[in-house]
């Protein structure tokens, strides 16, 4: 099942829920789906979250005979961008 992330500051963010719950408890939130981070909340959350993708030492994502291998880095730009967005215009941040 997916999560969506929203906010009024950016355009809708759907991953799979996996991905969003890793993210999640990078930026040090529990994982509860549905939640929301006030906007208050949301610089130390994502200061979390890029610390943890800058230190993540996994291994390289194995790669499918038919689909390319997509790392967490690469799974969490969406979310960073919404983040960042969600700061700047000092915006509320809600996922389903």
């Amino acid at each position: 099942m997916p999560v969506t992330f929203t906010t009024k500051a950016y355009a809708d963010i759907t991953m799979l829920r996996e991905d969003a719950l890793t993210l999640l408890k990078m930026m040090g939130h529990s994982g509860t789906v549905p939640s929301a981070i006030v906007s208050k909340d949301i610089p130390a959350a994502l200061n979390r979250l890029t610390t943890a993708i800058g230190s993540e030492n996994t291994s390289p994502p194995v790669e499918d005979e038919d689909e390319p291998a997509v790392g967490i880095t690469t799974r969490a730009q969406p979310l960073i961008n919404l983040l960042t967005a969600a700061v700047q215009e000092n915006a509320n941040v809600m996922w389903k």
